[in-house]
């Protein structure tokens, strides 16, 4: 049986300056409260949180879930009051009366990070993804230290990064930075999608997608379509939630398979009139040129089948895509005769657009539609 990896999400806050710390001995408060509740949200929506050892020495960390209500939702969902806690620790020397250890309602385990690993032989991030998935988590948040981060990125391990920049600098030196120096996939060359961004009071926080394009290879095929879907589902994530409408995120690459625009339902964009009722292939494919050559060999990945009819505009998703001249379009769910019966799919195929139906990647469409689709 295929073991899917969990997606990896990196979570850090910084100085302006790049830093995660200072190098006094009091720690340092990067973070305000809005920032702190948007890390405690991440932590109640991850199956585990894994952080390196120089962490738990440094912070000594309880990695647990603060709120009440969202620890009660967890176990009202059958999960443990707080995500599975994770040590990366090179030599397996740790105070096991560290709060990560010591700490009630989570479990914790340490991997040796190298050298002396698993069974004699060293175990690195990606062995450690391999084992996690083996004991069903699906989802992983990492918090650090800057040795970790960069060891994920750097490897492209990382799916996403949830980035908060405080408003100050720290100045030395000699202060641990996020990202080390390091030979990174994620350059000019591929870069990382925003997803979302915006002020939490005086921090500015990023959300970031990354196209794991290294890890399988793939440009093209059933591979390529899935990572790619996978995205859109992802980026669905970041629509602003309306109890009457779906949540759907959108991609279009061009023909090489590089991604060339994006876009999530109720994105605010200028001159599409009323955010509410952006959609998100109407969002997509507005921020490219109508006559940009690349279009009449992209492909367009949406997590929920494009729309048609449509009461709100004048034109459907359906409309957008055909007049756009895109040959493919690839979606992970049939839109649900719940709010209104859609043939958007039939359409795009009557018109002589090649539909690839992924339902793989429907139980997580339906997820983040919770609201809906229950």
């Amino acid at each position: 049986m295929t073991v899917t990896a969990p997606w990896v999400v990196l979570s850090c806050t910084t100085s302006l300056d790049g830093c995660l710390d200072d190098t006094a001995a009091r720690r340092l408060l990067l973070s305000n409260d809005a920032d702190f509740d948007r890390v405690d949200a991440l932590r109640a929506s991850v199956d585990a949180i894994l952080v390196g050892a120089g962490t738990v020495r440094a912070d000594n960390p309880r990695l647990l879930v603060r709120s009440a209500t969202r620890r009660a939702a967890r176990v009202a969902r059958g999960e443990p009051a707080s995500p599975l806690r994770v040590v990366l620790s090179g030599s397996g020397e740790l105070d096991p009366a560290a709060a990560v250890f010591a700490a009630e309602g989570a479990e914790t385990i340490v991997y040796p990070a190298a050298g002396r690993g698993v069974g004699g032989r060293p175990v690195d991030p990606g062995e450690v993804l391999d084992d996690l998935a083996r004991r069903g988590v699906r989802r992983l948040m990492v918090e650090g230290g800057a040795s970790v981060l960069t060891r994920f990125l750097a490897d492209d391990l990382a799916d996403e990064l949830q980035f908060s920049v405080a408003p100050f600098l720290i100045g030395d030196p000699a202060a641990p930075r996020a990202f080390g120096p390091a030979g990174y996939p994620q350059s000019c060359d591929r870069r990382m999608i925003l997803a979302d961004s915006g002020a939490l009071g005086d921090v500015q926080f990023s959300r970031y997608l990354v196209d794991r394009r290294a890890r399988d290879g793939s440009a093209r095929g059933r591979g390529a379509d899935l990572r790619l879907l996978r995205l859109a589902v992802e980026l669905s994530r970041s629509c602003p939630r309306v109890s009457g409408a779906y949540s759907v995120g959108a991609i279009v690459t061009d023909g090489r398979g590089a991604v060339i625009s994006t876009g999530y339902s109720r994105e605010l964009l200028r001159g599409l009139g009323d955010p509410e009722k952006n959609h998100a292939e109407e969002v997509a494919l507005a921020k490219l040129d109508p006559a940009d050559p690349r279009l009449k060999q992209a492909t367009l990945y949406t997590s929920l089948e494009p729309c048609s009819p449509r009461a709100s505009r004048p034109l459907s998703c359906t409309d957008h895509i055909l007049a756009a001249g895109i040959p493919r379009v690839v979606l992970a769910l049939r839109e649900p005769a719940l709010l209104a019966v859609c043939d958007g799919a039939d359409r795009l195929r009557a018109a002589g657009v090649e539909v690839v139906e992924l339902p793989e990647l429907g139980a997580q469409v339906r997820e983040v539609n919770s609201h809906l689709l229950g």
